[in-house]
């Protein structure tokens, strides 16, 4: 396609197989979008394309996106407003016929899997390193641990005697964010193994998509070791309040964290196939190829990962 559409706090410029999504930096954008800067979401992630009356003679273009394509909008579980929407393009009415060609031209290229959840993420994750400051703590992210240094003034009597914590992302199976414009507002880190020790209400999760791939692990867990119920009791938990851990701050930290977890609990277990296969047919050892490639292009595999282990399918043949 090749063009760009202009809206207001939005730029989005459409290419052969992705939208690109720039975020105008200013005083009314939201700090979330200037967080984010750009975004590129491929037309594999998307499900649908909606164009909607918005308010005060706007009109609102809305890309879809498949349910577990993006680690942003599967970390923040249905909590965003939808002026804090990054797939929202509001634009003056008049350019409503405008927009409805590009809606149009979207729908044509959305994928044959546009109907189903996605099995990986689609769309890339703010990247590390990331910090932000909580009400009882420093939270800090490098790609491979994430830490919380707590503060004296904030943190509960629970977290100053677990000292600080430092939780290796292999040990980890997600997170939990509860927005800071919401009542107890917190990021989780879940143990694994204790997925289901705290309900999901009490978490701020739901039952939608994704809800079960944001409990996650943290710190070296002791066989039956119980979770807190309050996040302000859990050394593996941060805490937000007035001006703690916003959510332009901790939503991309949150992402970022789950995007990690994913992949590296996808390449151990490839890892494991292959080293147990036996020989196998060609066919076979050119789709896992094939699909280790698309893993490679989307980010989730290293260019050393890849080369290592393109070379030990092809020795199996």
């Amino acid at each position: 396609m090749g063009d760009v559409l202009a809206g207001i706090q939005a730029i989005w410029e459409f290419d052969t197989d992705s939208v690109l999504i720039r975020f105008e930096r200013g005083i009314r954008t939201p700090r979330l979008f200037q967080s984010l800067r750009e975004r590129r979401v491929p037309h594999a992630a998307l499900s649908s394309v909606t164009l909607t009356p918005g308010k005060r003679g706007t009109v609102v273009l809305r890309a879809v996106p498949r349910p577990g394509a993006d680690p942003l909008l599967e970390a923040a579980a249905g909590q965003l407003k939808d002026g804090c929407d990054p797939y929202r393009l509001v634009l003056p009415a008049e350019r409503e016929t405008l927009a409805e060609y590009y809606a149009d031209e979207l729908r044509a290229r959305l994928g044959p899997d546009a109907g189903e959840p996605a099995e990986r993420f689609l769309v890339a994750a703010p990247e590390a390193p990331m910090r932000f400051k909580a009400y009882d703590g420093r939270a800090s992210f490098d790609g491979d641990r994430i830490s919380f240094r707590w503060f004296w003034t904030g943190a509960s009597s629970q977290k100053w005697k677990a000292g600080d914590q430092t939780f290796p992302v292999t040990e980890l199976s997600g997170v939990e964010w509860r927005s800071p414009e919401a009542f107890e507002g917190y990021l989780r880190l879940v143990p694994r193994g204790l997925e289901s020790t705290v309900p999901a209400a009490a978490a701020g999760l739901g039952d939608g998509p994704g809800a079960a791939l944001r409990a996650g692990t943290a710190h070296s867990v002791q066989p039956g070791a119980a979770r807190p119920t309050r996040a302000d009791e859990d050394p593996a938990a941060v805490i937000f309040g007035l001006g703690y851990g916003p959510v332009h701050e901790s939503l991309p930290f949150a992402a970022a964290v789950l995007e990690s977890v994913r992949r590296k609990q996808s390449t151990p277990a490839a890892a494991t196939a292959l080293a147990s296969a036996g020989r196998r047919d060609p066919a076979d050892i050119a789709e896992r190829i094939h699909h280790l490639g698309e893993l490679h292009q989307a980010g989730l595999v290293t260019d050393d990962e890849f080369s290592a282990k393109k070379a030990q399918l092809l020795a199996e043949l």
